[in-house]
């Protein structure tokens, strides 16, 4: 008997050591975050500077080419660029129409992720509208994806997409009975503040019920004022205030469920912000140039998929050297005034840019101007309000932030660079798990010595 108790009481220390060191990993990324939002007092992150503050922080990030949405977040929890990863730009190449159809899968990933090497572990995950992980191996999902309308003057639903792509299939029906309430089209639209803040609160119910080791969630609304307005704005200064009391909800959310300990917050984004005035619309001059046919789409010959600051060039047959001759001689006929708006990649300083390696050649923009997928009208339009996309070597204003606090972060560190794909090799180490074939580094110096 004596025995007997003695084997439940070690049983038992054993069990309680090992839940004390169970390690948690949030990640938190916040869509067009610039490293001025936490770094300058004047921007209202209060909550952010005070991890900041006790954590360590870089003052820019190198995005991925081109630094938009899904290409990034994927980098973030790959490690390795977009060349490498598969997911090329937020929607795929399209040259008769654009459909509304985003890259949402997951199965569309060529590498391995955070996601995958957590698994293999055994560890449980969680997350919240982060790009590309419809399908994704994660335990406790809803991911971001919209069903498209059917029918002309039909909206396209989130919610409905929600419902069908949740993992598990009860979870959305879970946290609005427990979290946010019921959800609507005004809950789920970015025009609106509560879309940060419904994030949030789905995020914190799953960290206080489930308690996964490797949640992350991905915020909008910043994105989309700047989008509208520019770098600057009274609703771009909201939102930025919204995101920091929506980081503050998840904070609180580990908290209460007893695991600040032994939780590791990192705070990141996907690309910077631009200013814009002009547009440049590179298929109106392939189809002045009888490569891109607006009565017949099925006669393309070459086609430039817009992303924001840059354009891809791609051929219906990438053998078609006649057809590339012709899109560079056209490329350098354009007036002197057109050719400052951008500078040319081509395929040997694409690949070098880790870009798609199916285009035959990239178009960067300078800062102020933007592509247009249209390919009828005028090749240069006005344009207003603030961008990304861009080449993210060309100039600071691209670039995006991270901030890092909690358990196993040396507090002071200010990293003045560091690359999108060194935070996956970051959180890999912070939750032991083994991440192979990244292109990402480890900082010695970010880790605490406990």
């Amino acid at each position: 008997m004596k025995k007997l108790f003695i084997s439940l009481v070690a049983c038992l220390f054993i069990g309680t050591a090992a839940q004390a060191q169970e390690k948690h990993v949030v990640l938190i990324s916040i869509d067009g975050l610039r490293p001025e939002f936490y770094m300058d007092p004047s921007w209202g992150m209060v909550n952010i500077r005070q991890g900041m503050q006790s954590g360590s922080y870089a003052e820019g990030v190198r995005g991925s080419f081109p630094t938009v949405t899904y290409p990034s977040h994927t980098t973030i929890v790959s490690g390795v660029l977009p060349a490498k990863h598969g997911i090329y730009y937020n929607t795929p190449v399209e040259p008769l129409g654009i459909s509304g159809k985003w890259f949402w899968y997951y199965k569309d990933i060529k590498v391995p992720t955070l996601w995958t090497a957590a698994k293999a572990a055994g560890l449980t995950t969680a997350g919240v509208s982060w790009p590309v992980t419809v399908g994704a191996p994660i335990d406790y999902n809803l991911p971001e994806f919209v069903i498209l309308p059917k029918n002309k003057g039909e909206k396209k639903d989130e919610i409905k997409a929600l419902y069908n792509e949740s993992n598990p299939k009860a979870l959305f029906d879970e946290v609005q009975e427990n979290a946010i309430g019921k959800f609507s089209e005004f809950g789920a639209t970015l025009d609106y503040y509560n879309n940060d803040q419904n994030k949030a609160r789905m995020a914190g119910y799953i960290l206080r019920k489930y308690k996964p080791a490797f949640l992350a969630i991905h915020i909008g609304l910043t994105d989309h004022f700047e989008h509208e307005q520019g770098r600057d704005g009274d609703k771009v200064r909201s939102a930025v205030v919204g995101v920091d009391v929506a980081v503050k909800t998840i904070i609180d959310a580990v908290e209460m469920a007893g695991m600040t300990k032994n939780t590791t917050f990192i705070l990141t984004g996907d690309h910077g912000f631009v200013d814009i005035h002009t547009q440049f619309n590179p298929n109106v001059m392939l189809a002045g140039i009888g490569l891109y046919d607006n009565e017949n789409k099925e006669n393309w010959k070459a086609y430039f998929q817009a992303s924001g600051g840059s354009a891809f060039l791609h051929l219906r047959n990438p053998k078609d050297k006649a057809t590339l001759e012709k899109v560079n001689k056209a490329l350098a006929e354009l007036p002197d005034g057109v050719k400052k708006l951008f500078h040319v990649l081509d395929k040997k300083a694409l690949a070098d840019a880790q870009g798609d390696p199916n285009a035959a050649l990239a178009l960067a923009a300078y800062q102020g101007v933007s592509f247009g997928a249209a390919a009828k009208g005028n090749m240069l339009t006005a344009a207003k309000g603030g961008t990304h996309g861009y080449l993210p070597t060309d100039f600071k204003q691209i670039q995006t932030g991270f901030v890092a606090f909690g358990n196993g972060i040396k507090p002071g560190v200010v990293l003045p660079l560091i690359g999108q794909e060194d935070i996956a090799p970051i959180i890999a180490k912070l939750l032991g798990i083994d991440m192979k074939g990244v292109d990402g580094i480890l900082y010695p110096g970010l880790f605490s010595a406990k």
